[in-house]
Order: C-alpha cells, then sequence, then structure tokens
C-alpha cells in the first residue's frame, strides 16, 4: 500500500490530484528559489501569517499548503505525499480526496490561527499530510476491511515517529499537526463508508512482464519509504 509499483507517466494518469499537489508545490518552491527582487514579498503575502488573517487576509488559511521553508521541507512533504496519497486518491475518489486533503490543511491552519499568537506564522503541506494519517488511523480503528493488518501496523508506527519528533523541532508547527490528524479523522467518519470491498485490488493483476518488474519497483518505493523515515528520525538531531 505505501509501495509504488507503476512508471512515472502511469502514476501521472492514475493519479492526477497527488500529481497535482505534488508539482505545484515543487514549481512554487523552485519559483520563490529563484533570485527575484520581489520573491520576498510575494512569499509573505501568502504564507499563515495570524496578523494578516486576522486583518481579513483567509487566503492564507489554504496557500501555506503549498508553500516550504526550504528545500528539506519540501523534499520530506513530497515524499511523504508519493507515499500516503495515492491510495487515498484512489479509494476515495477525487471529490472526496480533495476535501480530505485541502479540508484537512485549512482546518489545521485554522487551529493554528486561533492557538497561535498573532505574531506566529507558518507554511507547509504538514497538515494536510496529518489529514491523510487521520484517515488512515480511522480506517485502521473502524473500517478494518479497508486496511491490512500488517498496512496498518505500518501506518501506526510511522504516525506515532512523526507525532512524537513533531515536539522535538521548535519551527515544527504542532497544532497544524495534530488538528490536521483530528480533521482527518472527523472528514473519513462521513467519506468513508462501511460496504466491504476488497483493499488495494487497484494493484492487483497486470501482466507477467509487470510482474516481473514488480521487485525492482518494489525495492525502489522501500528505499523511498526508508528515507523518508530516515527524515522523521533526523529531526531528533
Amino acid at each position: 500500500m505505501f509501495t509504488r509499483n507503476e512508471s512515472f507517466s502511469a502514476f501521472l494518469y492514475k493519479f492526477p490530484l497527488t500529481s497535482f499537489f505534488i508539482i505545484t508545490q515543487i514549481l512554487v518552491w523552485a519559483f520563490f528559489a529563484l533570485p527575484l527582487k520581489d520573491a520576498p514579498y510575494w512569499f509573505s503575502a501568502l504564507d499563515g501569517y495570524n496578523a494578516a488573517i486576522a486583518h481579513g487576509e483567509w487566503w492564507r488559511l489554504a496557500t501555506p499548503v503549498f508553500l516550504h521553508a526550504n528545500f528539506s521541507h519540501l523534499f520530506f512533504n513530497t515524499i511523504s505525499i508519493i507515499l500516503f496519497a495515492p491510495a487515498l486518491e484512489e479509494m476515495l475518489g477525487k471529490a472526496k480526496f480533495i476535501l480530505l486533503y485541502i479540508g484537512s490543511a485549512i482546518l489545521a491552519n485554522a487551529a493554528t490561527f486561533m492557538i497561535q499568537p498573532l505574531e506566529y506564522s507558518h507554511v507547509g503541506a504538514s497538515g494536510a499530510i496529518f489529514g491523510l494519517f487521520g484517515c488512515y488511523l480511522f480506517m485502521a480503528l473502524f473500517r478494518k476491511n479497508q486496511i491490512t493488518r500488517a498496512n496498518a501496523q505500518v501506518l501506526l508506527i510511522i504516525l506515532a515517529l512523526s507525532f512524537l519528533t513533531s515536539f522535538f523541532s521548535p519551527s515544527t508547527n504542532v497544532t497544524a499537526h495534530f488538528f490536521g490528524l483530528v480533521s482527518g479523522f472527523g472528514f473519513s467518519s462521513v467519506l468513508i463508508k462501511k460496504e466491504a470491498f476488497a483493499p488495494y485490488s487497484f494493484y492487483s493483476g497486470g501482466t507477467r512482464r509487470q510482474s516481473l518488474n514488480w521487485n525492482k519497483k518494489n525495492l525502489l518505493w522501500t528505499a523511498v519509504l526508508l528515507l523518508a523515515l530516515l527524515g522523521i528520525i533526523s529531526r531528533f538531531f
């Protein structure tokens, strides 16, 4: 579930929304990395600055999801989206997936606005990513027919590590992480129905050639998953 075995072009075709979110945040980061005179001004007009939100700049509840503080921030959030978003886009459908991803981000940013001081400012897709975690957590607890036990165990370990290490970095928006998780969990109680179906059937089947290629691709994505975990653990140091 948390490994990929399709080609890049197949990934773009099968998961257009996930691809859109990834490509958009990469392009936005690349734009602001350019040596443009007004780039800092434009960046500050889109980040989650609480004082500006209090003065009516409500777009800041959504735009921070596409902004990142540095390349490391962008890289590990992108890896997380690649690993955890595709299965949910396929399972939920496009409309529900957008609601889960963007809705969790907005509610996480709204909670940050209400809880953190006015001078607080933040960027990143972490609120949306923890919304995905909240969806998986809901399935692990209440829709067990839709997630295998092994995948649920992997998810819970990653979730625990991600959430606990949030407290070890002063720049981490713990509020967004927590309320993103809660929002994703809450959305899922409405979005995910109880009907039984074969989980992840969209990964089954395929030709013999696809089967032969699976091991190599699976090894690649396993390495990516380990790299993401390394990034999480590195916050301790």
